[in-house]
């Protein structure tokens, strides 16, 4: 027979870092030098080991554990941490969900040892010494683990060494030595290991994503791919999260949808709300056109649906005479995300007023149905109903150096003025460069003219007669 390995430098030496079922048999182990290993296997098959490539397999794995549970932290370089509090009862139960996890993982031909203990460190330790690729410790974390090898606590591999040579080969011998002694032996970080195990000391893990307080999650039995079985869903995962919501007196503003199939792919689809909602017939209806694009692949066997943005919302009950009386009072607000959902939520917006005295910065984007959030235009400086986007090149005469144009030429069209009003100068934005190095923003000098058909028009006049900078005019709006 002849085994394959791959090795990687750890520890300063040249040490196989897994091993394939052949080399195992004939007792060779992750860890051993490459040398040694060598020595009594000569014909072993010793390749280098891609790292990179290892660790974005793990990461690969974990996401796909999401299905099983919401917060996944990686145990690189061969494990994964799954939080499987409240979601075990979706596969029948602890150890259903352990041969859910372990079946499905063989139908990709990733082999895989689970353990289910109370604390995470019990955990990996059952899974890597236990008996059975399957171990399930209810409460018993203290007897299951006793039997194991002081390893199993992950401490240094010397330290567990000198315990060894020390007779103490077990965590139950351990556990019967003296805490004052293995502290001072062998170092605080034993004990707190051996208590992360028996659940005497808490162990924080960096999961892949914060674990959502809302989330509404529906396992099936076989997996779904019909589109009218996908709308069901929807309207039973809105009831239930819009349900917990309710009840804690919140709504949210964007909502996730997570469709985890049987080939190990996940399909998302999200919407947005213009204001906090928890209605589950609006939030069904707004998925409804999304998911007439998802592709079941051989069929969804989970999916999870997750709110975001989550604000508190308080029963309020409307007031139909004013709202009868009065329509902007109207609940704007479902027309509002279904044209943001359809047509995207950056192509539907609200101009608002914007802090600044340079008239086409003066307004911005905002939400549709956003608080005002500041002030309109002055309103002892008149200004036009209509302000294009960019001021407009004209050609004007008129007197120096202050008069307003006696008339200008617009669209190939001469225009007389028969009254005007201004000066009203405008200067540059100093503090910001790229403005001020314009020639159009460096003073503007507005006026309000009226032409002989007694249509009005808002022009200004950038650059000083007899300084570098030629004079320039340009049509900045029109009136009423």
């Amino acid at each position: 027979m002849q085994g394959c390995a791959t090795a990687a430098t750890i520890d300063n030496a040249r040490r196989l870092a897994a091993v394939d079922d052949i080399a195992a048999a004939l007792g060779v182990r992750p860890g051993q030098t490459v040398a040694d290993t060598l020595a009594l296997w000569p014909h072993l098959e010793v390749h280098d080991a891609d790292t990179e490539a290892d660790a974005a397999a793990l990461k690969a794995v974990a996401a796909w554990c999401l299905r099983f549970s919401p917060a996944v932290a990686l145990d690189a370089p061969d494990g994964v941490f799954l939080d499987i509090d409240g979601c075990a009862h979706f596969w029948g139960g602890e150890a259903g969900m352990a041969r859910a996890v372990r079946d499905r993982l063989a139908r990709q031909d990733i082999p895989a040892r689970i353990a289910i203990a109370d604390t995470f460190a019990a955990a990996w330790a059952l899974a890597r010494y236990g008996d059975g690729d399957i171990t399930v410790s209810q409460g018993d974390a203290a007897t299951r683990l006793a039997p194991l090898p002081a390893a199993a606590l992950r401490i240094e591999p010397l330290t567990a060494h000198r315990l060894a040579r020390l007779g103490v080969r077990t965590i139950a011998q351990m556990r019967a030595l003296p805490r004052p002694a293995v502290q001072k032996r062998f170092g605080a970080s034993v004990l707190l290991q051996l208590d992360r195990a028996l659940g005497a000391a808490e162990e924080v893990l960096d999961f892949l994503h914060p674990p959502p307080p809302w989330t509404a999650r529906r396992v099936f039995a076989e997996p779904v791919s019909r589109p009218e079985a996908f709308q069901q869903l929807v309207r039973d995962l809105a009831e239930a999260l819009c349900a917990k919501l309710d009840r804690a007196g919140l709504a949210a503003r964007r909502f996730a949808l997570v469709l985890h199939r049987v080939d190990g792919e996940n399909a998302g689809r999200g919407v947005g709300a213009a204001l906090p909602m928890r209605d589950p017939k609006r939030l069904a209806a707004l998925f409804a056109p999304k998911l007439e694009t998802v592709d079941p692949g051989f069929g969804v066997e989970a999916a999870v649906l997750v709110a975001h943005d989550v604000a508190p919302l308080q029963h309020a009950q409307a007031d139909l005479v004013a709202a009868a009386a009065d329509v902007r009072n109207a609940d704007l607000a479902p027309l509002v995300d279904r044209l943001r959902n359809r047509l995207g939520a950056d192509n539907v917006w609200r101009a608002a007023p914007f802090s600044s005295h340079v008239p086409e910065r003066a307004v911005t984007r905002t939400p549709p149905l956003a608080a005002p959030t500041g002030q309109g235009w002055p309103p002892d400086r008149p200004r036009p109903v209509r302000l294009f986007r960019k001021p407009l090149p004209i050609e004007a005469v008129a007197p120096v150096p202050d008069d307003p144009p006696l008339l200008f030429r617009w669209r190939g069209r001469t225009h007389r003025i028969r009254r005007a009003e201004g000066p009203e100068r405008i200067g540059a934005e100093w503090w910001r460069a790229a403005w001020a190095d314009n020639d159009i923003d460096r003073v503007r000098d507005y006026y309000r003219v009226e032409d002989e058909a007694g249509a009005r028009y808002w022009l200004f006049r950038t650059g000083l007669y007899g300084h570098d900078r030629p004079t320039k005019w340009f049509l900045h709006g029109v009136f009423a």
